[in-house]
Parts: structure tokens; C-alpha cells; sequence
């Protein structure tokens, strides 16, 4: 069993905010983007459009009154952007809340495939199509290995990361597998004993499976390259293999909803946590990062901190954002398709995942005088300069007005 540690100390699991991404991305944004370092992609003005307006007047605010005494309380409406690094980490507690309540009732394992950093390149200027294969064949190789070796079908989750400690490009994908699954045989639900894996023979089944289907894409066309034969792109791929390329895999946990709080904390986030920014000072910012390679006497990884310029900040970190319609957590196996899943053999496990914020916001709507909830009066949007964009937005906050009410 994992020896994971949880923590209930809210003070230690979420410590005081000092900075502010939109306060940087105010400053420096519109600077930079007159004369960019390199090419900014829509998906990525939108990211930091998003981010700067979150929880702004910009995107309107809800006032809630206690009816009895009439305290107001002001909720900032969020951008629900995937890279904001404020609305990703509340969508990863509502995440991962849904998702433990839909898994098998056995050991869950934490796995991570890492490409190799020879492939940067190829990934960089082909984006989805390697970034598919390496989430389709990871999943496949624990999944085919599962079912020969043990005759089981398996439920995968799979989250990619294309980020370092550093913000670097560092191409991975997080896993829970479950350790175990419904006998292809009887239909019976069976754990995995043991936590014995081959290391060895999974990265290479792992390395094949991929370079099968990049090959196959290259054959096809659909490759963009600069390679100038098939020869000359077979010997590329033979120099990336002279490197080993990387499985990690935790200890099985029993219950799915520690392996979701393990894995949450970091696998379905934005690239870069707030609480990790420790200075902004002047066309400066300075970030906290872990050196893996560098361990304390407790075999930890020692922190260090970056300090970047804007101009070299902003490319590092906008390189992450999602592709459009690109989804960054997939499912494979039995949970690609739970209705496969019978309820009996689904974890009923009760426990909580608790968000210190979330939970901070829900004690503001509650009047601590009156001991009453405090109800929903109206929303209040800021007007734009044009007249002819005022009243979508005005329509916009209607549907919002009736859906809450309606869901009340």
C-alpha cells in the first residue's frame, strides 16, 4: 500500500495567495504581443483573455442577500477556461468527486508514460496527432498486457501533460489503472495480487506500439517533417531508442478516492499553480519548481526558484494551452463505457474530497447572524462601449438567471 499522507491542515493545503497570473499578464500582455518572441495562437489569446477577466466585473457578478437582515454577499462570476489556474483546480475537485463514485471497487494504480525529449520537435509541429497516439497507446499496453497475462478488462483514465517542474516541454500521461477487472471468461469482478509488473518488457511493448503508429502516420502523409527519406526518418527513430524511455508506477491503493486525491492534485490542473509564483517584480516573474534529480537526506526532491522576463515567460507557459477541442482526460476500457459496469461492482465509498475555496465560497452564501442561506437577487453585468454587443450579453445572463433558478 501507498504511504501517501493526507493532509487536513487546510492552512498547509492551500496557503495564502501572494500573487495574481492576471496581475502579470495586465502589466506585460499587451507589450508583448505587439512584438511577440514567437507566434501566438488563437486558442492562446483566448487562455489569456479568459484569465485576465476571471472573476472580474467583465463577466458580471451575482449578489445573494440574506432575507432577513439583507447582508449582501457579491460572487465574481469564473472563466471556466481548462489553463486558468484558478477555475481548472475547482473543476478538478468537482472531477474528481463524480469520477470515484464510477470506478470498480479494487486497488487503483498510478501509472506515467514519458516520450522522450527527442521527439519535442516532431510534437511541437504536428500537436494533436502525436499527442494522440500517446495517450491511445499507453492505455493499450497495460490493457493488452492485463488481459493476456491475467485474462481481465481493465478501466483506464488517462490525463495528459505536456509540462516540467520548470514549464518546459515534457510530454506524459498520467494514469489509474485499475488493478484488476471483469473476468473476459465469467464476468466476475477480480483483483490483481501482487504488485509485480516487467518493467523492461511493458516500455518496450509501450515504445513499439508507438513508433508502429508513427510510422504508420508518416507512411500516410499525414506527418509534417523535415525529414528528406523513410530511411532518414527510420534512423531518427533509431537514435531516439538508444535512450530508455520511461514507466513509472506507483504501489496499488485500495480505495479509488485516494488514488483520485493523489492524482488530482496535480494531473487534471492548470500548467502553473499560483501558490508556486513567489515574486513578480517589475518585467520579472520568479516561480517555486521541484529538481527530481536532486533529492534531500529524506529522499525528497529539493525546491528551487526561476525568475524569467516577461518576453521569455510568456512563450514558456502559453505552449501548454490546449489544443481547441482537444480533451486532455480520456477513458479507456471498461470505463470508456460504464453501462458495461455493473452496479454492484462499483466502489461505495463515501468519502468527501474537500476544496478549502469551495468550501469558503458556500460559507459566504450562508448568513452567520441569521442562520439562513442567503438567496439569489440578480446579476449585474458591466455594459460595453457598443450598444449592438449589450444585448446578447444581457440575453446571455437571462438563460444563466433561469438555469440557476431552475436547478434550485
Amino acid at each position: 500500500m501507498c504511504n501517501h499522507k493526507t493532509e487536513t491542515n487546510p492552512e498547509k493545503l492551500f496557503p495564502e495567495k501572494k500573487y495574481r497570473l492576471a496581475d502579470f499578464f495586465d502589466s506585460y500582455w499587451d507589450i508583448y504581443t505587439k512584438s511577440p518572441k514567437e507566434y501566438i495562437r488563437p486558442e492562446q489569446y483566448k487562455a489569456v483573455n479568459a484569465i485576465r477577466v476571471c472573476r472580474t466585473a467583465a463577466l458580471g457578478v451575482d449578489i445573494y442577500a440574506c432575507p432577513d437582515c439583507g447582508d449582501i454577499t457579491e460572487v465574481y462570476h469564473s472563466c471556466k477556461n481548462r489553463f486558468c489556474p484558478t477555475c481548472s483546480w475547482k473543476d478538478t475537485v468537482k472531477w474528481s468527486e463524480r469520477v470515484k463514485s464510477q470506478m470498480l471497487n479494487l486497488p487503483h494504480r498510478h501509472v506515467v508514460f514519458t516520450l522522450p525529449h527527442s521527439l519535442n520537435h516532431l510534437i511541437k509541429i504536428n500537436g494533436k496527432h502525436l499527442l494522440n497516439i500517446l495517450m491511445r497507446t499507453s492505455a493499450d499496453t497495460f490493457k493488452d498486457w492485463i488481459s493476456h497475462k491475467y485474462g481481465l478488462k481493465i478501466g483506464v483514465i488517462s490525463v495528459l501533460h505536456t509540462f516540467g517542474e520548470k514549464k518546459d516541454s515534457h510530454n506524459h500521461v498520467h494514469m489509474i489503472i485499475s488493478w484488476g477487472g471483469i473476468d473476459n471468461s465469467t464476468g466476475t469482478l477480480k483483483a490483481i495480487k501482487g504488485e509485480y509488473v516487467n518493467y523492461d518488457f511493458l516500455k518496450d511493448k509501450f515504445r513499439c506500439k508507438f513508433e508502429d503508429s508513427l510510422v504508420k502516420i508518416y507512411d500516410e502523409g499525414l506527418l509534417s517533417h523535415n525529414f528528406k527519406s523513410r530511411i532518414d526518418f527510420l534512423q531518427f527513430l533509431k537514435r531516439v531508442n538508444k535512450k530508455n524511455w520511461i514507466l513509472h508506477l506507483e504501489p496499488p491503493m485500495e480505495l479509488p478516492s485516494l488514488v483520485i486525491r493523489y492524482i488530482g492534485r496535480y494531473s487534471k490542473r492548470a500548467c502553473l499553480s499560483e501558490y508556486k509564483i513567489t515574486q513578480m517584480e517589475g518585467e520579472y516573474i520568479s516561480f517555486r519548481y521541484k529538481d527530481y534529480k536532486k533529492l534531500d537526506f529524506n529522499k525528497k526532491a529539493l525546491e528551487f526558484e526561476l525568475t524569467l522576463h516577461y518576453r521569455d515567460f510568456f512563450p514558456l507557459l502559453l505552449q501548454h494551452v490546449p489544443l481547441p477541442y482537444f480533451r486532455i482526460v480520456r477513458y479507456y476500457g471498461l470505463y470508456s463505457n460504464r453501462g458495461e459496469i455493473p452496479e454492484e461492482y462499483l466502489c461505495k465509498d463515501s468519502s468527501t474530497i474537500n476544496d478549502c475555496e469551495i468550501q469558503e465560497e458556500e460559507e459566504q452564501l450562508y448568513c452567520i447572524i441569521c442562520k439562513r442561506e442567503k438567496e439569489y437577487q440578480h446579476t449585474v453585468v458591466k455594459k460595453r462601449k457598443t450598444d449592438k454587443i449589450d444585448q446578447p450579453e444581457i440575453m446571455i445572463y437571462k438563460r444563466l438567471f433561469w438555469k440557476r433558478r431552475t436547478a434550485a
